[in-house]
């Protein structure tokens, strides 16, 4: 039985202006890849492979030159919004704003008919992000690390059927990165979907059953982790292997 994609990306193409001596730089090339229901896909790919212009256009927040991308089947709408939690690559916080404040905008936001909830689940996650006893105190003061947390404890908020998450382990300790791992297998087990990118290959390797390989804007790879890494003993060794193959192509 054929099981509906929760991300369908077929063919897209980004590029961006040059200054005016230079001509416009493309950046994707078809990419297409499939991330599948109740399952973790992994994001893989070196630093200005495409990563995040990807999850950029692919989420609207920039505009692509062409392509098709469908959530849960269909278009991107204010209703799939509501079914998605985000945490970019580097989430903007008002640091003026308390935690309790914080999470309460992006509650309004996603769920403005639902109020009544909103304290009971926002000291749940502030629990679960190990932040409720900082609850009351001004973002601007917080570490690198415990805003992070404060980005996925928002991505998170709504009970999301699909998290996409872009560097989700930046800026943490070893502490945080437990803390990450357990949070995401907590959601895949409530049945989310979760797609997400990291450098941090081991961490691949422990949550995600596929991944997604980009290189130099170009899809090398979309399928079961097991199947990529059969030949190599590591994921890292198996992406070795694949940029090699893909500069040979």
């Amino acid at each position: 039985m054929d099981v509906t994609p929760v991300l369908q990306v077929e063919k897209l193409c980004k590029s961006f202006e040059g200054s005016f001596w230079e001509k416009r730089k493309q950046v994707l090339f078809d990419v297409s890849f499939k991330v599948f229901p109740a399952r973790a896909t992994g994001f893989v790919g070196n630093n200005g492979s495409g990563k995040t212009t990807s999850l950029k256009s692919i989420l609207e927040f920039i505009r692509r030159d062409s392509g098709e991308i469908k959530f849960f089947g269909e278009a991107l709408s204010l209703k799939t919004k509501s079914r998605i939690g985000y945490l970019p690559e580097r989430p903007y916080l008002y640091e003026f704003m308390t935690p309790m404040e914080f999470l309460n905008l992006h509650w309004r936001l996603c769920l403005p008919d639902v109020h009544g909830e909103f304290v009971v689940r926002a000291q749940e996650v502030l629990k679960q992000v190990n932040l409720f006893d900082s609850r009351n105190r001004r973002l601007r003061q917080f570490s690198k690390g415990m805003l992070q947390r404060i980005g996925l404890a928002q991505a998170i908020l709504n009970r999301p059927d699909f998290l996409i998450l872009d560097e989700p382990m930046s800026g943490l300790d070893p502490d945080g990165r437990i803390m990450v791992k357990d949070i995401l297998k907590d959601e895949l087990e409530r049945g989310a979907t979760i797609f997400f990118s990291s450098h941090l290959l081991q961490d691949m390797e422990e949550l995600c059953r596929d991944l997604v390989v980009i290189n130099d804007g170009k899809i090398l790879y979309n399928g079961p982790l097991t199947q990529f890494m059969q030949s190599a003993s590591s994921l890292e060794l198996a992406f070795k292997q694949a940029k090699i193959k893909g500069t040979e192509r």
